[in-house]
């Protein structure tokens, strides 16, 4: 299967560059997959597609204000990504510009709050660096730290907490689980009111998940890894639907692919803590999830490849089409969409 088979044509103008003002007033396209229907809805709507004992899945991990700009001794400006923790202050950071930040070099945050040692050059030209500081390391990176948007997105963000979920809770992401941006506190609440029960996942994003699928057949892409958890409370909720014939629903895809690697056969989980790459494309076979909430992705991306394999390449493209000709916004500002 060609990478270029999830192709398509998407104005610049429909790249949602802000959050909308309300959270749950975002456009809403719910997919029938049994009957191929398209139906255009507000995202608060979602609460009429959802039955007493479904279980939504959701992923609670909370975007760090990991973008840092800072000097070197030279006075050089300089940019920094963190990716991921390697060892207690030390990180795995992408660096700009990589060409002139060698082993060895040194870089100083925030007027001297935070001090920066290149310790080694890693595969993929990411940095193994070292950091000094006085005091709590997070609290230093939210006062001078900003938080990672995407690449497509040249906006500056008013507000940092639109770039977390509501829920969000274990510090350790370097992108927002974009799918659940559209619940607030009192959606949520109402869903728990019909019956519907929430369980939680924690798998951390990286900056990995906007990575460009760089080979022409899309069975050689190899995925980036992620860190994952399920706590078994949890594990609980979803085996009891599932015993009980309910369905279980992912709030975005990093839920799902959580869901999807830790699930046997007949879709029961368990207690887990452990790194995925998984990497879902059309032809594979769902085992835990029957429904999935998502924002719209980008063209040729491995997120696109996963909603078609869960509801049909050429049902997707088609939706994807209708939500271009109206005008819905797209990716991780943008609306959402329902598959059930």
């Amino acid at each position: 299967m060609k990478v270029s088979e999830f192709n398509y044509e998407l104005p610049e103008e429909l790249i949602a560059q802000v959050p909308i003002e309300k959270r749950d007033e975002s456009r809403l396209m719910i997919l029938d997959r049994k009957n191929k229907t398209i139906e255009h809805k507000i995202f608060k709507d979602i609460i009429d597609y959802l039955k007493p004992g479904d279980v939504l899945v959701r992923n609670n991990t909370k975007v760090i204000p990991a973008r840092l700009y800072g000097k070197k001794e030279t006075g050089a400006n300089v940019e920094f990504v963190l990716l991921n923790r390697i060892d207690g202050d030390i990180w795995e950071t992408i660096v700009r510009p990589g060409n002139k930040l060698h082993e060895g070099t040194k870089v100083i945050f925030g007027d001297g709050l935070l001090e920066a040692k290149i310790l080694e050059v890693m595969q993929g030209g990411t940095r193994k660096v070292q950091f000094k500081y006085e005091g709590i390391f997070n609290e230093i990176l939210d006062k001078i730290g900003l938080m990672p948007l995407p690449p497509y997105i040249h906006e500056e963000l008013k507000q940092k907490d639109r770039y977390q979920t509501v829920y969000a809770k274990y510090e350790g992401s370097a992108a927002a689980p974009t799918a659940g941006l559209h619940f607030t506190p009192e959606l949520l609440e109402k869903i728990k009111e019909k019956g519907v029960k929430i369980a939680n996942v924690t798998l951390h994003v990286g900056i990995g998940t906007f990575r460009p699928v760089k080979v022409e057949n899309i069975e050689e892409h190899n995925m980036h890894s992620e860190h994952f958890y399920i706590k078994q409370e949890d594990v609980d909720i979803i085996n009891t639907a599932k015993k009980q014939g309910n369905r279980i629903i992912a709030v975005g895809t990093t839920s799902c692919r959580v869901l999807e690697s830790i699930s046997d056969e007949k879709g029961f989980v368990k207690q887990i803590e452990d790194d995925t790459k998984i990497f879902i494309y059309p032809g594979y076979k769902f085992k835990c999830i029957d429904g999935l909430i998502t924002n719209f992705h980008l063209p040729e991306s491995t997120l696109l490849m996963l909603v078609s394999a869960l509801a049909g390449k050429d049902y997707i493209m088609k939706a994807y089409n209708e939500a271009v000709k109206e005008k819905y916004r797209f990716f991780s500002f943008g609306d959402a969409m329902c598959i059930l």
